[in-house]
């Protein structure tokens, strides 16, 4: 046996103090288990294959068992086993022969296994104690730049995946291809800065496992939406995957250079379920293959809900196990690992999958569920930015405009209805401007911010935008599922020609009605989010569930530009940075205000629209007017209009200035028909009292 180890007797250590933290002297271990009567500390050789030393924990100390063992350090590999009823048929998973992995391991042994092996049953993995940092209250000490703060209004998404961004990008060089210095490489930087946005919102980046079903197919998991290791970046991205150190040093560094860029880092996070799959009924799984690797055979019945029957999960996260979080040890650590992200690595923020589990106390999700009180007392991480997913897969599971301040929410509502808007399905025009001007229908109760509401078109989870526009059905074959799995019923148009096509009329049409998607995504109040690729004409043909597949699928093909909607996209941001109207942080009133700004409808002869106009879901034309305060004479009106009809239509032009003398001439400065958009400060052309608005196209005009 090791010489130190034989003098590493274990001693009574702070129960307050979860994980495996180095302190002067020693290591200070803490795991929590509430139906545990033993729980084993085990001591691993370096490569954590050779079982040194066992030593019982102390405790348990309200639900927590403890020890502190002097003479050892950072690197010492370790896991636990835990002893506990044998009762099944109550939910207990206890099994001293199997190790366990500590939930609050900062570094994870053995983690990127073969993918036959890493979802395989049996397979355990270890801990190894990580450096002391030098702050545990502030940001980590080595941080090379701090960010300047981004304001609200001027927010704009870009959700990525780390290893799809820069795979196939030849600027990239090749050995940070498809990693995190990859995303956060000099030329990768250029095309966040050229196109505009303030924000990334990275696909899950946690440590995962690939289901075991999923690597059965030879596929792997590569949205990364099956966490194992909640303080743990992934190795996947890493240049140098081998030590969990070097990992967290390159994560580390691409968020510092992306802070030195002025861009955000937000990271969607998995805290809704875990890696260790399903028991029961709802998951399809027997007792016998069930994957127990940590929180399982810690305390099952703790970390996960009971699904209501004797060895049942609940699965309201469609991937087999929900997280307890009822249970105040569970939000503990749910937030003790967001607090590591913002302190100890940096980040800015966190999108949340699946979020009403995390507001679900007995069976329906309430605002006012004690996770949320303590997410918004607690002083650093109610400054971060926080957003939902408002939905997932349990009983009244559609949470969309019921999360507290101060969280975000992705507005599907946006996406479905300016989808529905310009390829001509039943949407009237009501609901298309309730959902442009930010939906308070759904977000301005509670006095919650119109930046409340996040707008997209496309996500990770469906058509990318040139597919929306290429395919009338999904086509997921390449899943292995038979083409079950996936949206069906995605609102799509094909535009005449079911996928890829050498049509010029085709191919234009389609290029078309992107330019307008976009430009209404851009224009629209709230907080834009752009998928990555969708500058580019990315495809994924057809395929609108493509998590599994990790190849030129869903990598972004820098090399063929098909679809040239870049310079669209950064134009119309300039313009939104231009015009703060575009950006107001308010509530628009309905009527030319001296307090507020304005929206004012029209149809395209210029006049308010009726209640009957608004409900006729057979007109696809109108107009806004963004309308400045009263007090604010001299401010610039913007006007948008809206074509999604198949034929140009005339539109009549209201006063481009207030007053008596009001001017009658308007600057049209964007036009999607051509993807032209002038500098805030010039136009395309001017024009007075009429317009023509192309088909399925909008335009944008400034005042005199």
């Amino acid at each position: 046996m090791n010489k130190m180890l034989e003098r590493a007797f274990l001693h009574p250590g702070d129960p307050s103090a979860m994980g495996a933290t180095c302190r002067e002297g020693g290591v200070n271990f803490a795991v929590f288990s509430d139906h545990a009567t033993r729980v084993e500390l085990c001591i691993f050789d370096s490569e954590g294959t050779l079982e040194l030393d066992r030593r019982t924990l102390f405790g348990p100390e309200h639900g927590v068992f403890h020890g502190f063992m002097p003479n050892v350090g950072a690197g010492l590999v370790y896991g636990y086993r835990a002893w506990g009823p044998t009762d099944r048929n109550a939910g207990h998973c206890f099994n001293p022969e199997t190790i366990l992995l500590d939930p609050y391991a900062r570094e994870i042994l053995h983690l990127h296994l073969p993918s036959h092996q890493s979802a395989a049953p049996g397979v355990s993995f270890r801990g190894r104690v990580s450096a002391p940092k030098v702050s545990t209250q502030n940001s980590r000490s080595e941080i090379k730049s701090t960010l300047t703060p981004i304001k609200v209004e001027q927010r704009v998404l870009y959700e990525v995946h780390v290893k799809g961004f820069s795979q196939l990008r030849e600027q990239v060089p090749e050995a940070l291809r498809g990693k995190y210095l990859g995303l956060s490489h000099a030329s990768s930087v250029a095309h966040f800065k050229a196109l505009g946005v303030t924000t990334l919102s990275i696909l899950p980046v946690f440590a995962w496992l690939d289901e075991h079903g999923v690597a059965l197919r030879g596929m792997v998991n590569y949205w990364g939406y099956n966490t194992l290791g909640f303080f743990c970046p992934s190795p996947r991205y890493a240049v140098d995957a081998s030590d969990p150190t070097t990992v967290r040093a390159e994560f580390c560094q691409m968020v510092d250079e992306l802070h030195a860029a002025g861009l955000e880092v937000v990271l969607d996070v998995v805290y809704n379920h875990t890696a260790e799959a399903g028991i029961g009924r709802d998951s399809g799984n027997s007792p016998a293959s069930d994957r127990s690797f940590s929180f399982r055979g810690l305390d099952n019945t703790s970390w996960y809900r009971g699904g209501g029957e004797p060895w049942c999960d609940q699965n309201y996260t469609g991937c087999g196990n929900v997280l307890n979080f009822q249970h105040p040890r569970v939000r503990q650590f749910v937030l003790d690992s967001m607090r590591y992200w913002v302190n100890e690595i940096g980040v800015d923020g966190f999108r949340f999958d699946l979020a009403p589990i995390h507001g679900r106390m007995q069976e329906h999700f309430s605002s006012d569920a004690p996770f949320f009180h303590e997410l918004n007392t607690d002083p650093v991480l109610r400054k971060k930015l926080l957003i939902a997913e408002p939905w997932d897969a349990g009983p009244s599971g559609y949470q969309v405009g019921r999360f507290p301040k101060p969280f975000l929410e992705w507005n599907d509502q946006f996406r479905d209805t300016v989808r529905s808007f310009w390829i001509g399905s039943q949407v009237n025009r009501g609901q298309f401007a309730a959902r442009f001007a930010a939906s308070s229908d759904l977000f301005q109760k509670n006095d919650r911010s119109p930046m409340t509401s996040i707008n997209f078109i496309s996500v990770h989870d469906g058509f990318t935008l040139r597919d929306m526009l290429s395919y009338s059905t999904k086509h997921n074959h390449a899943n292995g599922e038979n083409n079950r799995d996936g949206r069906d019923n995605e609102l799509c148009n094909n535009c005449g020609i079911e996928g890829a096509t050498d049509n010029l009329t085709i191919v234009q049409r389609r290029l078309a009605l992107s330019r307008a998607f976009l430009g209404t995504l851009l224009l629209a109040q709230g907080t834009p989010m752009l998928h990555a690729g969708d500058e580019i004409g990315r495809t994924q043909r057809g395929n609108n569930n493509a998590y599994c597949i990790d190849n030129e699928l869903t990598w972004l093909d820098w090399s063929v530009n098909t679809s040239p909607l870049s310079d669209w996209i950064s134009g119309l941001l300039a313009l939104r940075r231009s015009f703060p109207i575009i950006n107001y942080g308010d509530w628009f009133a309905d009527a030319a205000s001296t307090d507020a700004p304005a929206l004012l409808w029209f149809d395209k002869s210029a006049c308010s629209l009726s209640v009957n106009d608004w409900q006729d879901s057979t007109q696809l034309s109108l107009a806004v007017c963004y309308v400045p305060k009263e007090s604010e004479p001299q401010a610039t009106r913007l006007l948008v209009i809206f074509n999604a009809d198949l034929v140009a239509q005339n539109f009549s032009l209201p006063p481009s200035t207030r007053g008596d003398d009001a001017d009658s001439r308007w600057y049209v400065i964007a036009d999607s028909s051509n993807g032209k958009v002038a500098s805030p400060d010039e136009f395309l052309y001017a024009i007075s009292y009429k317009v023509l608005c192309p088909a399925r196209s909008l335009l944008v005009l400034r005042g005199a």
